[in-house]
């Protein structure tokens, strides 16, 4: 069993930054698949971006592709993900979930595939 704590959101301005946390607690947190999910209300959960156990490989949804990092602390059992030139469209809850699995970046955007989900933390992008 794993859980996961968001934290990190507010309010930020067009072309800002933020870094969100993920907090988990339970067993060996470096074995699981972490990726970070953002809703935004009337819409499906969207998958953002995943970051695999071992040599740490990411991948990004286009909307977020080179203007933010995921990353992990194994040693503190920290998912991160680092934001830059926001963007209003940013705006909307964000959650970071886990999985264990063999192939970490199968169907990693959909939600049905992933075990663990954190409460999320909401991010709002305006001026």
């Amino acid at each position: 069993q794993l859980q996961l704590v968001e934290s990190g959101g507010g309010l930020a301005q067009p072309g800002g930054s933020l870094r969100l946390s993920c907090a988990a607690s339970g067993y060996a947190f470096s074995t699981y698949c972490m990726g970070w999910f953002r809703q935004v209300p009337g819409k499906e959960r969207e998958g953002i971006a995943i970051i695999s156990t071992g040599d740490g490989a990411t991948s990004y949804a286009d909307s977020i592709k080179g203007r933010s990092t995921i990353s992990r602390d194994n040693a503190k059992n920290t998912l991160y993900l680092e934001m830059n030139s926001l963007k209003p469209d940013d705006t909307g809850m964000y959650y970071c979930a886990a999985r264990l699995t063999s192939v970490c970046f199968a169907r990693w955007g959909a939600p049905a595939s992933w075990n663990y989900w954190g409460q999320g933390t909401q991010v709002t992008v305006s001026s």
